[in-house]
């Protein structure tokens, strides 16, 4: 459930996204501190469960400034808003709403716990568990690519929308899970892995433009990663091929390529990530149950 210490919230099952919750919150000139009378400040959506990993969409009227923990938020022309919370994000996330005139609130939303697996995967070749320094240097350098695509800005609306699931098959990885390699403890497990035999086709999860279209990293093999606007993105990985270029603007649902298991894998399945600048969210919970 959402978990609030906002005062003045009403609270209620969120019909039009995903079944998660839904905050109002209104500003008013009193709340603001203002004497003189005031013309009505707008109302303020906030939908989404507050817990580690997710996706929280919200909506303002265009013209206000919005902040989280102090960093302002991009807003499309209808006054949608995004933003997204790590895999050890805690305690609160500091909202401020501020309107034209001045007037402004700072809410609190209290962040959900979470609990994350532990897998021990074993019997890796022991070069890329433990990759020798030309290697390390090879992934610095698609790293940049990769960080570079991710900074890129479209005009797209995905966002917005439910997201499909790419590939329908058995879950072999889930977001937050720490992997013991050969003995090895690695960085948490940073997406959702969905098993399926090589070939079969891969989807785009929402609309969005393609900004990276890699074939072979060293990690990840042939990647794809899709620009859904507001710095949401998605990065499909491992591909057996890819069906698309930079550049390409995608529907929900279009073929992006086909499950593989290039790069470091262990069998065929497809990797995906999802996003938020910086921030790596959990893939699963933009999807119905």
């Amino acid at each position: 459930m959402m978990h609030s210490t906002l005062s003045g919230v009403r609270a209620g099952r969120h019909a039009g996204c995903m079944g998660l919750f839904l905050l109002a919150l209104w500003l008013t000139g009193a709340a603001a501190g203002g004497a003189r009378a005031a013309a009505p400040t707008p109302e303020v959506e906030i939908a989404g469960d507050v817990q580690p990993g997710a996706l929280i969409r919200g909506r303002t009227a265009p013209g206000n400034r919005v902040r989280m923990n102090g960093r302002p938020l991009s807003l499309d022309d209808e006054g949608y808003f995004i933003f997204g919370l790590g895999r050890d994000a805690s305690g609160a996330v500091r909202l401020e709403v501020t309107a034209p005139d001045g007037a402004s609130q700072t809410h609190s939303l209290a962040i959900r716990p979470r609990a994350y697996d532990v897998q021990r995967i074993d019997g890796l070749p022991q070069g890329k568990v433990t990759p020798d320094q030309a290697a390390l240097d090879r992934i610095a350098r698609e790293q940049k690519s990769i960080d570079a695509a991710r900074a890129r800005r479209s005009d797209t609306k995905g966002y917005r929308a439910q997201f499909l699931w790419p590939v329908k098959g058995r879950i072999s990885g889930v977001y937050g899970s720490q992997r013991i390699l050969n003995g090895v403890a690695k960085n948490p497990h940073a997406g959702l892995d969905i098993a399926a035999p090589i070939g079969t086709p891969i989807l785009a999860p929402a609309a969005g433009h393609v900004v990276l279209a890699a074939a072979d990293l060293y990690y990840s093999g042939n990647t794809v990663i899709v620009d859904h606007g507001l710095g949401l993105s998605s990065t499909l990985i491992h591909m057996s091929r890819m069906s698309v270029a930079v550049g390409d603007r995608v529907q929900a649902g279009d073929k992006l390529g086909e499950v593989g298991m290039t790069g470091r894998a262990t069998g065929p399945h497809l990797h995906w990530g999802i996003n938020w600048l910086d921030q790596r969210l959990d893939p699963q919970l933009l999807l119905e149950e």
